[in-house]
């Protein structure tokens, strides 16, 4: 039986700790979390305490190994950010269009947070949803106001309405105000295109359709190949502002069941294609998408949507983008007991990912149900599965050129102590640019090998580090790295120091 080389290597570096099997860690992956904002958590905490909150939030995932953050900006055709075309979300202030008190921009703040810490911020938008089911006021300006054939109503909802191109036009027009105005590192959609099947429920698209059907004669092609269009056409306009911001998708975790097509997966459940008119393959194989996260929010062994068949099937028919599984903490916590080292959810996962040539990460749903440790998942995770710090996957299909090492590494005596310094190297352009650095250390007279994980010791955006001194009687040496904007490594720059 031929074995892939990631299986291979977690069979042999995998050690045993009594009875639990901790297997070797990767050097790169994706390792992030949702922080939304439709569950009402940030409503009526105003700036100083929102702002206490999410950098808890931060620091908690920083320390259990998250390294990246995908945070809900645009959840209904509003803003928690500055927006010159929408109203400030009423998840922010309580009523929709009301500004912050004292003003502030969530969203840049968030992007200088989590960049302190070595973490990835990724924007994350609604696209299509214009007023939630818990709405019931929308502001002058909100786009279902000033031009309301743009939508139509769907169980309590109101969507902007895929077949209309304007629409489209529309949404990469946020989309690039965004990219162009922050610096965030990825833009992140989820599973909302056309609405979620309710039943007694129609589409109000006939109009639409007969205007726009391009000669498509069944209704459910049309509806994908809109959205389809939609989806060219984002990818395009935010790489065309900034080529380095990761386009990522979030969609349902069934693509389709095996019982309407030969390629599904042994499900029963909704389906994108079909339900949802969402082709996720189609975005992927072309590489409209730079990354996809199916959300397989269901356990192992779940009648009708079995995790591990998912994985296996999302690994198979999606690997021609990085892939990263979205996972639920509450639901994985429901059916392990995560006091226990050996709990059979999650080592089961963490070890199907290891068998999995393709997934290079998990997206956790989501963030606050991670920070506040429900059942022990955090400190699983940090302990255990995310131990040691991981770099980014890389996405060659970029950039794959690294930048050149650190210049002039020399530790220091400080007022703060014993701190290795260095400088930035010489870069031009946007993928020559060193941005983060990779801080190793290793024992005196030990191999240099950059690929165990175990080594790093921290992956920063300044040019120092805090040594941690002791007594200057023993001999390590440090490695410093250069990562841009993709995650490329540079060459090493090598010190001796006494510690």
């Amino acid at each position: 039986m031929k074995m892939n080389r990631k299986f291979f290597i977690a069979l042999f570096l995998s050690v045993v700790v009594g009875t639990q099997v901790l297997l070797a860690q990767a050097k790169r992956e994706f390792r992030g979390a949702w922080i939304q904002c439709v569950n009402g958590q940030f409503l009526g905490l105003g700036k100083d305490r929102m702002q206490q909150v999410l950098r808890s939030q931060l620091d908690e995932m920083q320390k259990d190994g998250v390294n990246a953050v995908i945070f809900q900006v645009r959840p209904e055709c509003d803003a928690l950010y500055a927006s010159p075309y929408e109203p400030w979300s009423r998840f922010l202030t309580g009523q929709q269009g009301l500004p912050p008190q004292p003003y502030w921009d969530p969203l840049a703040w968030m992007i200088d947070e989590c960049h302190k810490r070595g973490m990835e911020l990724h924007a994350w938008i609604n696209p299509f949803r214009a007023k939630t089911k818990t709405t019931s006021n929308l502001s002058s300006n909100h786009i279902a106001i000033k031009k309301p054939g743009s939508v139509f109503a769907y169980d309590g909802q109101l969507i902007l309405n895929p077949g209309l191109p304007e629409n489209r036009n529309y949404i990469c027009k946020i989309a690039t105000d965004i990219v162009r105005r922050y610096d965030v590192d990825g833009f992140h959609i989820d599973d909302y295109f056309y609405p979620y099947p309710a039943a007694g429920q129609t589409i109000a698209d006939d109009r639409e359709y007969l205007l726009y059907n391009n000669g498509l004669k069944d209704r459910g092609d049309w509806r994908r190949y809109n959205v389809n269009l939609f989806m060219k056409q984002l990818s395009d306009s935010i790489h065309a502002i900034k080529p380095w911001v990761k386009f990522g998708v979030s969609p349902f975790g069934i693509y389709r069941n095996k019982s309407v097509s030969p390629i599904g997966s042994n499900t029963k459940g909704l389906q994108n294609y079909d339900d949802l008119y969402a082709d996720v393959l189609l975005w992927v194989n072309n590489g409209w998408v730079d990354y996809c996260v199916p959300q397989i929010y269901w356990q192992i062994g779940h009648p009708t949507a079995d995790y591990e068949e998912l994985a296996r099937w999302w690994d198979k028919y999606a690997g021609k983008r990085p892939l990263f599984i979205g996972e639920d903490v509450e639901r994985t916590v429901k059916y392990a007991d995560l006091q226990n080292p050996n709990s059979h959810q999650l080592n089961a996962k963490r070890r199907l990912h290891n068998t999995l040539p393709h997934v290079n990460g998990t997206v956790l749903w989501y963030a606050k149900n991670f920070c506040d440790n429900i059942g022990n998942y955090a400190t699983a995770m940090r302990n255990g599965y995310w131990k040691y710090p991981a770099l980014q996957p890389k996405m060659p299909f970029i950039d794959d050129k690294a930048p050149k090492k650190p210049k002039h590494v020399k530790p220091i005596w400080t007022d703060d102590g014993y701190v290795l310094f260095w400088n930035a190297p010489r870069g031009k352009k946007w993928n020559d640019i060193a941005v983060k650095y990779v801080v190793y250390r290793f024992d005196k007279g030990e191999h240099i090998n950059t690929e165990d994980a175990s080594k790093i010791v921290a992956i920063t955006p300044r040019t120092f580090y805090k040594l941690p001194y002791e007594d200057g009687k023993k001999k390590y040496v440090y490695a410093i790295t250069s990562l841009d904007r993709m995650s490329n490594e540079s060459r090493v720059a090598k010190k001796k120091v006494k510690l």
